[in-house]
């Protein structure tokens, strides 16, 4: 099985490879910085700002992730256009990009795309205005993508609520803000980043075969429960 993953770098985008067994699956990554895994056939890339990278990938792809992210948080009145551009540019754009490089091996491999959202696309919160209109976006392009591609490539997203992750380690940074963050979750937890990434190995993997289109909550049951 050949899998490729965008923006290796992340928390999220570690726990899912230390989950590949490299004895029976071949991994590209593509991202800003090296790859940790020996193993992989790394290129040095930005999804947003480089030219597409020419005789990389393999001729059959099996599985993609695409993982970079944004959490910018912002009253509304002080986000700037150039914010949600941003977000946009990294969210979405990004990710378009990716998918136009790699479906044709997608195709051969009748692979499974992986998109991450946020349960900021589908819960007003707050401060959340350019972040959940990039994710919404993406939730959008996923179910597009699922339709259109049918019946020769999966597409399905994740969308996780805060994370444990050095991205979110400003909105964790004090006791007080991370007991903050428990309270809000019906499950009284923090996710940690083997969370997100057990359900995106299991989107990779054929016990999901029969799944596209979908957005799953990954939240500690923030989107959908009210505790008494």
């Amino acid at each position: 099985m050949n899998y490729l993953f965008i923006g290796n770098s992340s928390a999220i985008a570690s726990s899912v490879q230390k989950h590949i067994d490299s004895s029976s699956h071949n991994l590209w990554t593509v991202g800003r910085s090296t790859s940790d895994i020996a193993s992989a056939h790394h290129h040095t890339w930005s999804s947003v700002e480089d030219p597409l990278p020419t005789d990389f990938l393999p001729d059959t792809l099996h599985g993609f992730v695409y993982f970079p992210g944004t959490i910018n948080l912002k009253p509304f009145h002080r986000t700037s256009e150039e914010d949600f551009l941003s977000d946009y540019k990294v969210n979405v754009l990004g990710a378009v990009r990716s998918l136009q490089w790699a479906m044709g091996s997608l195709k051969k491999g009748n692979g499974s795309v992986v998109l991450i959202s946020s349960v900021a696309a589908t819960t007003g919160m707050g401060f959340h205005s350019s972040i959940a209109s990039a994710k919404s976006a993406l939730e959008g392009l996923a179910r597009s993508l699922a339709a259109e591609w049918a019946p020769h490539i999966r597409v399905n997203a994740v969308a996780p609520s805060l994370t444990d992750t050095p991205l979110a380690e400003k909105f964790l940074s004090s006791e007080d803000k991370r007991q903050a963050s428990i309270k809000r979750h019906p499950l009284s937890k923090i996710g940690a980043p083997d969370d997100i990434a057990s359900a995106i190995n299991f989107l990779l993997q054929p016990s999901s075969a029969w799944m596209t289109g979908q957005v799953i909550a990954v939240d500690g049951g923030l989107s959908s429960l009210r505790l008494l």
